[in-house]
Parts: C-alpha cells; sequence; structure tokens
C-alpha cells in the first residue's frame, strides 16, 4: 500500500532521489532553464513537502509552493525509477490537489520541460485537467518550459 505523508527533504533517501531528479533536469535543459528547488530550498519557509511510500521504501516526492492565498505552484514531483509505472505519480497528485484544497489554494501551478523526457509528466497533468498557459510567478517565456494551470474546485463536501 502506497502511503503519502509529510516529510523532510533532508532524510538520505530522499536527498538521493532529489539528486537523481536534479542530474535528469540538467541532463535534459539548458541550465538557464532547469527550475527545480535543491532540497534546502524544498525545506524552506511556504513550502510543504511529502513523500509516498511503501513498507519505508520511498517510492516518490512533491511539493507544494505557495505563491498567493489563492494560489500554489508544484514542485519536485518525482518517482522513483523502480517505482514508475505503479501510479505512484497520480497517487501524488491527487493527493496535492486535496491538500491544495483543503488550504484554499483556488489555483495550481507547474512548470516542467518541453523536451521529450517530460511528455509522461504533460500527459498525467493534461489528464487531469491542467492546461497550457502563459508564464506564472516569477518565470519568463522559455521554448524549454511548458506552464500549466489549473482552477481547483471547491473542497468535497
Amino acid at each position: 500500500m502506497i502511503l503519502i505523508g509529510p516529510d523532510v527533504p533532508g532524510r538520505a533517501d530522499v536527498l538521493d532521489l532529489l539528486a537523481g531528479h536534479l542530474a535528469d533536469m540538467y541532463a535534459t535543459s539548458p541550465p538557464d532553464s532547469v527550475h527545480a528547488l535543491d532540497p534546502a530550498a524544498l525545506a524552506g519557509p511556504g513550502i510543504s513537502f511529502w513523500t509516498a511510500r511503501e513498507d519505508s521504501r520511498l517510492l516518490g516526492c512533491a511539493a507544494l509552493k505557495h505563491l498567493a492565498p489563492d494560489a500554489a505552484e508544484i514542485k519536485s514531483m518525482r518517482t522513483a525509477g523502480p517505482a514508475r509505472g505503479r501510479g505512484v505519480a497520480t497517487a501524488l497528485l491527487h493527493h496535492l490537489l486535496a491538500a491544495a484544497r483543503t488550504s484554499g489554494y483556488r489555483r495550481l501551478y507547474l512548470e516542467t520541460g518541453s523536451q521529450d523526457f517530460f511528455a509522461p509528466a504533460r500527459r498525467l497533468y493534461e489528464r487531469h485537467g491542467f492546461a497550457v498557459c502563459p508564464p506564472f510567478a516569477d518565470y519568463q517565456p522559455d521554448p524549454h518550459s511548458v506552464f500549466m494551470t489549473l482552477e481547483l474546485d471547491a473542497p468535497d463536501a
């Protein structure tokens, strides 16, 4: 069973997962187009961080970055290699959507890459209602980035 809960980016297994995430980002995008946060930034104020685990084994992670009282950004969605294809990313995304609604956010944003490497991520977000949008927050137009947004419904009653 996949369990998702609050965590800290400084745990050894999480540091390894995030190191792989950053390595992939720099291997597929020019340095100026890498917007992934390092572990210290993910532990900073205004960011909520979760991991997905099964029998204490790390399966993935995700974070929400506060942008405004009604908006947040999805950061650092990552599934561990051995756990890919098991629905971990979908479970994490459902968790983020629920957490965002509970926190009162009405809109979520994200930035992902435009390269083929990121196509599975873009398909996941599109399946869950995200649509391409202009750059948001401090982002600038970038041919290596795809910006997406989702308007959230009110929390389930």
